[in-house]
This record gives C-alpha cells, structure tokens and sequence, in this order.
C-alpha cells in the first residue's frame, strides 16, 4: 500500500509525518519525493528540502549524505526567465524506517515557501525487524537518554 503526505514549508519550516505505532510493526520505505516551489516562475528560489529520521535542532541547506539520520533530499532552482530552466534533483534511501519522519525546508534565495509530495511504501514487519529498526533509530537519535 503507498501513503501520500503533502505540505507547504515556509522558508526555515519543519513539518513532521506521524508514523510511528505502539508496537512498530508498520515500515515504511520513500519511492517517490517531489518539491515545487509556491509560485512556479514567478521569481528566483532555492529550495532545499530533507527527509530526516529524527527532528532537527536548526534547519540548514547543508548536504551530508554521511549523516545516518538523513532520508533523503531535493533541490529546485528555478527563475522568473524562460530562458532559465528550472533544475531539480532527488535522491532518497531505501531504507525501511518505523518512526516519525521530519522534512525541512530553506530557501537560500528569497526566503519562499515550498510544496512537497511524498509517497512512502508500507509493509508489515516481523518482531524481529520491528525491533531492529526501532534499536536503529534509537541509536543514531542523538536526543534520546539526554
């Protein structure tokens, strides 16, 4: 079964998608993120958008695909100018998750909203899995035990 979640960030914004379950018995993988900016060509943005397993303390444009936290992302340029095509890309995990995902959004440009779609693939897990994804999670979540 997919689950699709959509939302619109402000510049610096963090929305979390409520996943998790008492026993944690529901995964979840990412098979398709999609961002847009509010006003497609109507001016010059930005956009830079995460996919995080855990909620982040400040919300930044930086990409570090050696942090284990990090899902996924998307960045869109985009200008007012047809003779300024837009770009975009994506690259996403496929790693299966149990808990609460956080997306962030900034626009280093003009400080503009963006939209966002996901779609996340659902799957039942065994105790085992269950419980290793959770552990997971826990392990490399900073905030737990402080």
């Amino acid at each position: 079964m997919i689950k699709t979640f959509r939302g619109l960030l402000a510049d610096d914004g963090q929305d979390r998608i409520r996943l998790s379950t008492k026993k944690g018995k529901i995964g979840y993988k990412i098979v398709n993120f999609q961002i847009m900016g509010q006003e497609p060509g109507e001016g010059a943005m930005e956009h830079t958008m995460k996919i995080f397993k855990i909620k982040q303390t400040s919300v930044t444009n930086t990409i570090d695909f050696s942090d284990g936290n990090l899902l996924g992302m998307a960045y869109l340029q985009d200008d007012a100018g047809a003779h300024y095509p837009a770009s975009v890309q994506v690259i996403f995990e496929q790693e299966i998750f149990n808990q609460d995902i956080y997306i962030t959004h900034v626009d280093t440009n003009a400080a503009l909203p963006c939209s966002y779609y996901l779609e996340l693939e659902t799957m039942s897990l065994t105790d085992n899995a269950a419980s290793v994804s959770t552990l997971r999670d826990i392990r490399l979540n900073p905030q737990v035990g402080a």
